[in-house]
C-alpha cells in the first residue's frame, strides 16, 4: 500500500505558494488578495488564509517532543490534567461534604476560599476529613492579609500526615498584586510576604505559593498577547526578587504557578498556551538555576530545566458570560475548555453556566465538571499530547503570538511590573483594550451569541438575579492616607446590552416592533430578520410578517396590532417608492417609523422626513439606547 501512494504521489508535481496565490487572485478577480483575505487580529499580526510547509520551516519546537524544554509541546508525556472544582467555604463540614461527594463524580482537584477569620487547624482537619493529599491536588486561598498564616496550617496539617511530600500536590495562593488589579490599593510589603511564604510551603517541594493571575487581566477584557505579555513580567518580577532575597533560582521558580483565563478564539487560546510555556522557559532559563539533583533534566552546564516548567491552571473566561441566554455559556465555555486541554494545560476549572448572575446551582457546576470528563472519557483528549504540533496554522498562530507577548515584556521590563501599576501603565493598557471590544460588540464588530446576535426574544431574566452572589469578596485594606492606583475594569463584556434589556424589563412596558415587509422576497426577509434581532437585542416585543401587498395594507396591520416601531423591510430600489408612501401615512401617529438598511436615497428620505434608519454599520447599542428614551 505504501508503494501505491509512493507512486501516485509521483504523478502529481509540487505546487508552490505562488501558484497558490495565484490562483486565488485570479479567483478574487481583481480584489486585493490582502485587504480581501487577510485577517488582521487584535494581538497585532496578521492572518493568512491558508498556510504550507514552508510556512513553519525551521521551526525549533517541530523537533521536540512533549516533555523537553522549552515546552512547546507540553510539560510532560501525556496530556492528564487535574479536573477542579471551585469551593467557597462558609461552613467547613458542609464544605467536605460537598468535596467528598465531587470526588466520587470524578474531580480531583479542588480550589478552596477559606473565610479568614475562621482559620484553625481544627477547621482545616475538618474540612479535609477524608480527602487524601497525595491523591487529589489541593489549593487554598483566602484574603491576602491572612495567607501566611493558611500557609502555616496547610503545612502542618500535611507534614501531620505522615505522607511522602513529593506525592502532595497543590498550592497556597499569595497573589502579591491582586489588590493593585482588582482594588487599587497597593501592597508595598509585598516582596517579604512572598519570601516568607515560598520558605514557609519549602517543606512542601510540590506546593506552589505564588500566583500569577493572568486570568484576571483576561477577565478585564485583555487580548491574549496582553495577557501572557503582562503575565511573563508580573512572574518575572517576583522570581527576580525571591533570587535576590536569598531563594534559590531553581526552588524559587518552581513556587510560582500561573493562572490563565481562555477566551473563545479557540486556535489562539491554543496557541496561547503553547506560546506561554516556551516564554516562560526561556524566563527561567536566563537566570541559569542550578539543578539541584542528579537528574536526566538538565542542560550540559548544568542548568535545571524542571525549574523551566510552567504551571499552568486554565479557567474559563469570566468576560464573555453573559446574563441573557444564560444556556450559550456552556457552548462559550465548552469551546474554551477544549482550547486549554489541547494547549496542555496541568489543571482546568470551567465556570458554571449561571455563575453571571446567580450561586452556581448544583446543577450547573454538575454540568461544569461534566464539560470536564466528556473531553477525557468521551473525546479521550487525555490520550493525545499536543495534537496540535505540527499544523501550519497553529505552529505560525504560537511564533506569532510569542513574538508580539515578548515585545509587550519588554516593553514592561523597562519599568518593571510592579512600578508599571504603580504607574497606571498596565491597567490603562488593559482597560482600553475592554472599551475597544465594548465598542466593537456595540457596532456587531465582535458578536456575542444571545445578546447582541440572535437573542432569545421572550426572555425574562430580572427575577433570576441574585445581587448577593455578586459581591467583590472581603473588604480589607484602604487608601486613607495613600493616593488609591488605578484598577482594572469589572465589567463583563454584555453588561452594556444586559443593563439595556433590564430596563426594558423594569419599565413594566414592552414596546412592539412590527415588520413591515413589502416588496422584493429575498431582500424583505433578509432586512426583516436583521431588523429582528437588532430590536431583540433591547427585549422589544417582534412582530414578523410574511409580507404585504400594498403599503397601506401594512400600517393598517401594525396599527391593529398597537405597534410602536414600525420597520420598513424591503429593498434599496423600492424605497424611493414605499419609504415616503409610509411617512405620509404614520407621521401624524405616534408610531415611529424605521427603514432598514442604507439605500443610496438615504439622504433624500431624510430631507422628506424620515428620520430613523438601521444598517450593519450601526451602533447598535447606542441605537437602542435612543429607542428606550423614547418609549420607555
Amino acid at each position: 500500500m505504501s508503494n501505491q501512494r509512493e507512486k501516485l504521489f509521483t504523478d502529481f508535481p509540487p505546487v508552490s505558494t505562488d501558484e497558490w496565490i495565484e490562483v486565488v487572485t485570479n479567483d478574487l478577480k481583481g480584489a486585493d488578495f490582502q485587504k480581501k483575505l487577510v485577517w488582521r487580529t487584535k494581538e497585532g499580526f496578521n492572518v493568512k488564509p491558508f498556510y504550507r510547509a514552508d510556512d513553519i520551516d525551521g521551526f525549533k519546537a517541530l523537533e521536540n517532543l512533549p516533555g523537553q524544554f522549552p515546552y512547546v509541546r507540553g510539560t510532560k508525556k501525556d496530556n492528564n490534567w487535574y479536573v477542579r472544582q471551585e469551593i467557597k467555604v462558609v461552613d467547613f463540614a458542609d464544605a467536605n461534604k460537598k468535596a467528598l461527594v465531587l470526588l466520587e463524580k470524578g474531580v480531583n482537584s479542588f480550589g478552596f476560599k477559606l473565610p479568614k477569620h475562621q482559620l484553625s487547624s481544627e477547621n482545616l482537619a475538618i474540612l479535609l476529613n477524608g480527602i487524601a493529599p497525595d491523591k487529589v491536588e489541593l489549593n487554598f486561598s483566602t484574603c491576602i492579609s491572612k495567607t501566611i498564616d493558611l500557609a502555616k496550617l496547610v503545612v502542618d496539617y500535611i507534614k501531620g500526615q505522615n505522607l511522602d511530600v513529593m506525592k502532595c500536590y497543590g498550592s497556597v495562593e499569595f497573589d502579591p498584586f491582586r489588590k493593585i488589579l482588582k482594588k487599587g490599593i497597593d501592597e508595598p510589603e509585598w516582596v517579604e510576604k512572598a519570601v516568607e511564604i515560598v520558605k514557609i510551603t519549602s517543606p512542601l517541594p510540590r506546593f506552589r505559593s505564588i500566583i500569577v493571575t493572568g486570568n484576571m487581566l483576561n477577565d478585564a477584557g485583555a487580548y491574549s498577547y496582553q495577557e501572557l505579555g503582562f503575565s511573563l513580567s508580573y512572574g518575572n518580577q517576583v522570581l527576580s526578587k525571591l533570587i535576590e532575597n536569598g531563594i534559590e533560582p531553581s526552588t524559587a521558580a518552581k513556587k510560582i504557578k500561573f493562572k490563565f483565563g481562555v477566551g473563545s478564539n479557540y486556535f489562539m487560546e491554543i496557541a496561547k498556551f503553547r506560546a506561554a510555556r516556551w516564554l516562560w522557559a526561556e524566563v527561567v532559563n536566563a537566570y541559569k538555576p542550578p539543578c539541584p539533583h542528579d537528574c536526566d533534566n538538565k542542560a550540559d552546564d548544568g542548568t535545571c530545566r524542571c525549574a523551566a516548567k510552567m504551571n499552568v491552571h486554565a479557567i474559563t473566561s469570566a468576560f464573555n458570560q453573559s446574563l441573557y441566554d444564560p444556556y450559550v455559556n456552556m457552548l462559550r465555555s465548552q469551546t474554551e475548555a477544549m482550547s486549554a486541554t489541547l494547549g496542555s494545560v496541568d489543571s482546568l476549572t470551567v465556570r458554571p453556566f449561571d455563575e453571571a448572575f446567580e450561586a452556581p446551582t448544583e446543577f450547573a457546576e454538575r454540568i461544569a465538571v461534566n464539560q470536564q470528563l466528556l473531553l477525557k472519557e468521551e473525546a479521550h483528549f487525555d490520550k493525545v499530547t499536543d495534537p496540535s504540533s505540527g499544523s501550519y496554522y497553529i505552529e505560525t498562530l504560537t511564533r506569532s503570538l510569542a513574538e508580539q507577548a515578548w515585545k509587550l515584556f519588554i516593553d514592561t521590563e523597562e519599568a518593571g511590573f510592579y512600578n508599571s501599576l504603580k504607574s497606571g501603565l498596565v491597567q490603562d493598557a488593559i482597560n482600553k483594550t475592554a472599551e475597544e471590544r465594548f465598542n466593537a460588540l456595540a457596532n456587531r464588530r465582535e458578536i456575542l451569541l444571545g445578546t447582541n446576535q440572535y437573542p432569545n426574544f421572550n426572555e425574562i431574566m430580572s427575577d433570576k438575579i441574585d445581587e448577593s452572589a455578586t459581591g467583590s469578596g472581603c473588604g480589607c485594606g484602604n487608601t486613607q492616607g495613600s493616593t488609591p492606583l488605578k484598577s482594572l475594569n469589572k465589567n463583563r463584556l454584555a453588561d452594556q446590552f444586559n443593563e439595556l434589556r433590564l430596563d426594558t424589563e423594569k419599565s413594566g412596558k414592552r414596546p412592539k416592533v412590527f415588520m413591515l415587509t413589502i416588496g422584493n422576497l429575498a431582500m424583505r426577509l433578509a432586512r426583516s430578520q436583521f431588523s429582528s434581532n437588532f430590536f431583540a437585542s433591547a427585549g422589544y416585543e417582534i412582530i414578523d410578517n410574511l409580507g404585504f401587498k400594498t403599503v397601506e395594507e401594512g400600517v393598517k396591520a401594525a396599527k391593529e396590532k398597537g405597534a410602536d416601531v414600525i420597520v420598513l423591510c424591503s429593498s434599496d430600489d423600492e424605497y424611493p417608492q414605499y419609504a415616503p408612501e409610509t411617512y405620509e401615512m404614520l407621521k401624524d401617529s405616534n408610531e415611529l417609523l424605521v427603514v432598514a438598511g442604507a439605500p443610496a436615497c438615504m439622504d433624500e428620505l431624510k430631507a422628506q422626513g424620515v428620520e430613523h434608519f438601521i444598517n450593519v454599520k450601526s451602533n447598535v447599542l447606542e441605537t437602542l439606547k435612543m429607542f428606550n428614551d423614547r418609549l420607555l
